[in-house]
This record gives C-alpha cells, sequence and structure tokens, in this order.
C-alpha cells in the first residue's frame, strides 16, 4: 500500500503569476540551515524579490528572504545569503540552457514541505509585457462579473 504524502504549503509568490506566462514547473530541495528550517517552518519567509541562478553546474535562489530564528542561540545568519538547490545533473543542463534563451527566467513559485523535507517549486517562465497584464487583469475581471452574474441568476 501506497504511503500517503503531506504536503504543507508555506508561502508562495502571487506575483511571479502576473509577472510571468508560467511554461514549466520543477520541485527542488533546498539546502538549509537547523535555524532557517525552523524559521521557514513558522512561515517567516518572503519569495517577493527572490529568483534563481544556474552556475558553475548549481543552482541557487538569491533574494530569499528567511527572518532570522529568534530563539537561535548559533551564530547569526544572513536572511538574504544565497541558497542552494538540489536537482539532478539532467534537469540543471536542460534548466540551464532553457534559462539562456532572451526572455526566459527560473522563478521560485513556492516554498513547501513535503514529507518533512523542504521544497521550492520553481518554474521556467517567460516575462509579460505591460500589455498582457492589462490582458489578463481584463480576463480575470470579466470571469468574476460572470460568476457573479450566475450566482445572482442561479438564486432565483
Amino acid at each position: 500500500m501506497p504511503k500517503k504524502q503531506s504536503v504543507l504549503v508555506v508561502c508562495t509568490n502571487r506575483k511571479a503569476y502576473h509577472d510571468y506566462f508560467v511554461e514549466d514547473t520543477y520541485q527542488a530541495g533546498l539546502e538549509l540551515l537547523g535555524a532557517e528550517v525552523k524559521s521557514i517552518r513558522q512561515k517567516e519567509l518572503s519569495l517577493e524579490r527572490s529568483f534563481v541562478r544556474v552556475e558553475n553546474g548549481q543552482a541557487r535562489v538569491y533574494q530569499m528572504h528567511v527572518k532570522p530564528y529568534k530563539f537561535n542561540s548559533l551564530a547569526e545568519l544572513d536572511p538574504t545569503r544565497p541558497r542552494r538547490l538540489l536537482l539532478t545533473k539532467k534537469e540543471l543542463r536542460k534548466l540551464e540552457s532553457k534559462a539562456q534563451i532572451k526572455g526566459y527566467a527560473l522563478v521560485p513559485l513556492e516554498v513547501y514541505f513535503k514529507n518533512g523535507w523542504a521544497k521550492l517549486k520553481l518554474a521556467l517562465a517567460k516575462g509579460k509585457h505591460t500589455y498582457d497584464k492589462r490582458d489578463s487583469l481584463k480576463k480575470k475581471d470579466l470571469s468574476r462579473e460572470m460568476e457573479k452574474q450566475f450566482k445572482n441568476a442561479v438564486k432565483f
């Protein structure tokens, strides 16, 4: 009988869906220190301006802000230090080649715990222009209006 997998989403980067067209998503492990894991479990992190780069055969997430754990008795850690992502070599080569194409970026989407291990969901995404952003906002507003009209029609 297969083991039940538990997933606890800690933080999401909602602005990424506004700024990018998400094409592929990947799951990567996060290399963290003990105090960082405790802080992430308390949901004290931000993916707001973070990004991923593949350099020298390693993927790292930059500008992911993890608030220092207040009960940490060891050395103080830099909250925005680069953290290594754990991916297979095949995935790293694929991401590196695709991220070099103009207009594409590697964007972190969410941080979650899967069976007790910290994971990062990252996406290969293409940047949106301002007119694309306006168009997606229009579509979202129209769908909300249609839902509202449908709800009101069902009540009668």
